[in-house]
């Protein structure tokens, strides 16, 4: 939580909200990133058998990883049995080699006990079940509701890369938004579901679009980030609020945060409210003290640092950045928290030819800075071959796993660990 203070007193009006929103834009000079990974674990010996898929038990998942990570990468499990890895803050080729030590680590760790974890955003075959019921979860599903709920808990993944502010977090706020159609769209990645094609390149977004857009729609952008965010805030309507330390009470009239500081409820919120109020909403982009970019579908083992890499540089390099910005805005006029632009990034992926053009120019300016930022010659050549094999072209990867959603052959090709290398 960001500059909490007096988290028991309650807030005296929207000023607060304001303060606490300016907190979470506070300049931070660097130039680090995070990456989380999230993967759906499937059985091997499921598919070699050719029965149907089925969920994999989290405790099987748990007594096989490794007892150790060598890159200090944290270890959770989200309400499905995704597992997700959270790698340290770093300089960008540091933070990529630590995560890629770890992930190594786990895939081999886990195919030694017959489990391969997959890097789709939306499960392809296997329907939403939860298997963590902690009082948090409970609530939050019972807010949500069917069917877009327990597919967003239990079936997407994602990668999400975290930044640095900077000395100007206004500008880095505005890139990451302006560039999100086209890097949802070069990493759409989850085009099925239940073993066919689910109509979206990019079916974990289209989940997230779907659920309650108060809290996961963009952030509307009038050129001062910290006011939008506090408005954002206030008008988001409030999910679930804490009753104790394991005690979570959904909230299901539809009242808002802004409805709560203005006098409903049994008492006023709390500082601690409204941080928590925060963690509960799902922007595209989130600030909290750093950058979270949350909009990008999880990828094949050997392709999420590639994701990572341009990420960083489209946003953190300045002259990346204007060659990115410029490109989007010849190719796409309705850019940042327009829903057109973010709707066809979701449905089409790079078959829609503006945001293909688009992303051509965005990938030359991230070849360009690479270097710059400290990338190795290796990273570099993953970028340049993901350039070639799906942005050139106009491919997204769901692409390949539209080619054989379910194929004649008993292991598909997102099993495959050599599918999409």
């Amino acid at each position: 939580m960001i500059g909490l203070t007096a988290e028991g007193t309650p807030l005296r009006d929207t000023s607060e909200v304001a303060d606490f929103a300016s907190r979470c834009f506070r300049p931070a000079p660097g130039d680090r990133v995070g990456v989380e990974l999230e993967f759906l674990v499937f059985d091997n010996a499921v598919f070699h058998s050719g029965a149907a898929a089925g969920h994999v038990p989290l405790t099987r998942v748990e007594q096989a990883m490794p007892a150790v990570l060598p890159g200090g990468s944290r270890v959770t499990f989200e309400p499905g049995g995704q597992l997700e890895l959270s790698g340290p803050a770093a300089p960008l080729q540091d933070a990529l080699n630590l995560l890629a030590a770890d992930v190594t680590a786990v895939r081999e760790a886990l195919g030694a006990a017959g489990l391969t974890p997959v890097g789709i955003g939306l499960d392809p075959v296997r329907p939403a079940r939860r298997q963590l019921h902690l009082p948090r979860y409970d609530a939050m599903a019972e807010f949500l509701g069917v069917p877009y709920g327990p597919l967003m808990m239990c079936s997407t993944a994602s990668v999400q890369v975290n930044l640095d502010l900077g000395e100007r977090p206004a500008e880095r706020w505005e890139r990451a938004h302006a560039l999100g159609p086209v890097l949802l769209a070069a990493f759409a990645n989850s085009p099925l579901s239940g073993g066919r094609p689910c109509g979206w390149m990019s079916g974990r977004q289209a989940v997230w679009d779907r659920l309650d857009r108060t809290r996961t729609a963009p952030v509307p952008a009038s050129g001062d980030p910290a006011a939008d965010w506090a408005e954002y805030l206030l008008d988001a309507r409030l999910m679930l609020v804490r009753e104790g330390e394991e005690r979570y009470r959904p909230v299901l009239d539809g009242s808002t945060f802004r409805d709560w500081l203005a006098g409903g409820g049994e008492r006023r919120p709390t500082a601690e409210d409204l941080a928590y109020h925060a963690s509960t909403v799902f922007p595209p982009v989130r600030p909290r003290g750093w950058l979270e970019i949350r909009y990008l579908d999880a990828q094949h083992p050997e392709v999420w640092p590639v994701c990572a890499a341009v990420t960083h540089a489209l946003v953190t390099d300045d002259r990346a950045a204007d060659a990115a910005l410029a490109a989007v805005d010849r190719h796409l006029p309705l850019r940042g928290p327009h829903r057109e632009a973010w709707e066809a990034a979701t449905r089409c992926g790079l078959t829609e030819p503006r945001l293909a053009r688009a992303a051509e120019a965005c990938f030359r300016a991230a070849l360009e800075a690479l270097p710059r930022l400290g990338a190795s010659p290796g990273l570099v050549g993953k970028v340049a071959a993901f350039a070639d094999r799906y942005v050139t072209p106009g491919r997204s990867p769901a692409a390949d796993l539209l080619d054989d959603p379910m194929p004649g052959r008993r292991v598909p090709v997102w099993l495959n660990d050599e599918g999409r290398q």
